[in-house]
């Protein structure tokens, strides 16, 4: 059995959200208070307490800047107007004199604090990501970025703070639900436009989204950049024992809606799991052969769990394809429009059925041709599949100029030498 997490954004997420969801499921807020302190930003301290959010119960994580705006941060009543609110406008519009830093100031803080080695370079890798995508957007070299979105003090703490939670939290796996991002509008610097923000969109690329609730923005950068950081995987509740449930909240509170992160945090039961995918397929007589190559390509890129082609016979005796493609419901959309934009059908049949898979991990291993990927597949805790990725092992062949087959060979000796499979 591993230990997991599960974060459930019905109500989207930021930053302190998390932070606050995590604390609630048992992370120390002591802990994360002591290296928010370790980062030497003057007059700027963390709070948690305790709030209600349209009847549930919450932790509210808070970031109280007392050198720039004064005591009215330290009655914890104020809107904070970050990436709490959810509102997006306090990024482009408040000035203060150390908001806009540069990745190379963000690194210097970072550095100077008590995070582990690990969590350090996770906290810059993260705000190295955050400034390329920046950069993308504005067209210019990463350098010159200055973080005035997530360079602010409340949004390093809370990425940092979030960094230190997870290590606290010390799971094997993530899991998130698909993200709530809101709808309407955000007001910046560069004009008003549609949610999600263009930083946050870059951001979840490849991430399952979706819009319900109140127009207004609900998952933020900090937010989008902490989970796609951190998620192996998205969907439903997975089989799990839950040892602890927390919920962060924002600063909004949304009648009808609970506007909170929660976290489940438990360990997987060992048994086999049954879930639910959608099978979608159509029929072609009439398309150019070299496309059915880059659709393949695209829809496996758009998160398409397998495709595969099938000649049949079609009216008029013509020879034909059937494109069947296995997916998550929530990619259904997505994935459908893909049909229909690249390739010739003009229609697609959706079914909905179970399926029961094996566990999986790749695993590492040492071999006389140096580390090689292994995939290990389980059930109920026993090893029923091995395989070597292929890809290494063709890496490796052409390497050493040897067979794939031998490769093959010698990866599963060094797999029983190795002592992984008993």
């Amino acid at each position: 059995m591993s230990r997991i997490l599960y974060l459930d954004c019905f109500s989207g997420a930021s930053g302190d959200m998390i932070v606050g969801g995590l604390i609630d499921a048992g992370v120390s807020f002591a802990q994360i208070e002591a290296v928010v302190n370790s980062l030497g930003l003057d007059g700027v301290r963390v709070s948690y307490d305790r709030v209600d959010r349209s009847g549930i119960g919450a932790a509210k994580f808070q970031v109280i800047d007392s050198a720039n705006t004064g005591s009215s941060h330290g009655d914890h009543s104020h809107d904070h107007s970050h990436d709490h609110s959810h509102d997006h406008s306090h990024d482009h519009s408040h000035d203060h004199s150390h908001d806009h830093r540069g990745l190379s100031d963000i690194t210097e803080i970072i550095k100077r604090s008590n995070l582990s080695s690990a969590s350090q370079l996770k906290a810059v890798s993260l705000f190295r990501r955050l400034a390329e995508v920046e950069a993308e957007i504005h067209q210019m070299p990463v350098e010159e970025v200055h973080l005035h979105e997530v360079g602010a003090v409340d949004s390093i703490v809370d990425i940092v703070g979030a960094v230190c939670a997870f290590e606290l939290l010390g799971v094997d796996q993530v899991i998130s639900s698909p993200l709530n991002v809101g709808s309407g509008t955000v007001v910046c610097a560069h004009g008003e436009l549609p949610v999600p923000a263009p930083a946050t969109a870059k951001l979840l690329v490849n991430t399952p989204i979706y819009s319900a609730g109140p127009a207004v923005e609900l998952v933020t950068p900090t937010g989008a950049l902490l989970i796609t950081e951190y998620a192996d995987d998205y969907g439903t509740l997975p089989s799990m024992r839950i040892n602890g449930i927390g919920y962060g909240a924002g600063d909004r509170d949304f009648k009808g809606r609970p506007n909170v992160v929660r976290a489940f945090v438990g360990e997987t039961t060992g048994k086999s799991e049954i879930e639910r995918v959608v099978v979608l397929e159509c029929q072609i007589d009439d398309m150019n052969p070299e496309i059915y190559g880059l659709l393949m390509e695209h829809l496996i890129e758009a998160g398409a769990l397998d495709v595969f082609y099938t000649p049949i016979q079609m009216k008029k005796n013509r020879p034909a394809t059937l494109i069947t493609v296995i997916a998550q419901p929530v990619d259904r959309e997505l994935l459908t429009t893909l049909l229909f934009t690249e390739s010739t059908t003009i229609g697609v049949r959706v079914s909905e059925i179970a399926r029961d898979t094996l566990d999986r991990e790749i695993v590492s291993i040492d071999s006389p041709f140096g580390a090689v990927r292994v995939k290990v597949a389980r059930r109920n805790g026993e090893i029923l599949n091995v395989a070597p990725e292929f890809d290494d092992c063709v890496r490796v062949a052409e390497e050493h100029e040897r067979s794939v087959k031998d490769i093959q060979a010698v990866v599963m000796k060094s797999w029983l030498d190795s002592g992984f499979s008993s």
